[in-house]
């Protein structure tokens, strides 16, 4: 029996040494198998990421847009509304002098001062003409040759910096 034993025996160290083998086996051939998991885990890890920081550059330039588009929400109003401020200053100055000391004159100037006012609260500025170099990026030439502002027929402004209506002028030669 002795010798049954040794052959069990050695029968059981195979099996043993077999299932070793196998099981090394098996992790060498799931070795490529979990290296492709991680690499398909780094890859989703990636996009993953990549998406985040995309949406978040979305975010931004939705902000980024949106006050681009408040800062000159207004153009269009003012379009409409600067020519009655205009109008009314240019009425102002067509007094002469015995009438500009009536009260209701002085009280169009403190309308047109609070009118000012508002405007350049909200970001509208005259552009200055009188006595400066031509730039036609700000004014419109109606009449005249030369470098330099002679008289001022309409006032233009700025809204934050942008023209939204040109200054109509007339230009000369020389400063004085």
């Amino acid at each position: 029996m002795s010798s049954q034993n040794k052959n069990q025996e050695e029968k059981t160290e195979n099996n043993e040494e077999s299932k070793e083998e196998l099981e090394n086996n098996d992790d060498k051939k799931n070795e490529p198998e979990k290296e492709g998991e991680q690499n398909e885990k780094e890859d989703f890890k990636e996009k993953y990421l990549r998406a985040i920081a995309d949406y978040q550059n979305l975010v931004k330039q939705s902000q980024k847009e949106k006050a681009e588009f408040a800062k000159f929400a207004i153009s269009d109003f003012l379009q409409d509304i600067l020519p009655v401020y205009d109008h009314l200053k240019l009425s102002i100055k067509s007094l002469n002098n015995e009438e500009k000391k009536s009260p209701w004159v002085e009280g169009v100037n403190h309308v047109l001062k609070q009118f000012k006012e508002i405007l350049n609260n909200r970001g509208v500025l005259e552009i200055e003409t009188l006595g400066q170099k031509f730039d036609h990026n700000l004014m419109d030439a109606l009449e005249g040759e030369g470098e330099y502002v002679d008289k001022e027929i309409m006032p233009g402004y700025t809204l934050n910096g942008k023209v939204i209506k040109p200054a109509k002028v007339t230009v000369k030669n020389n400063k004085k």
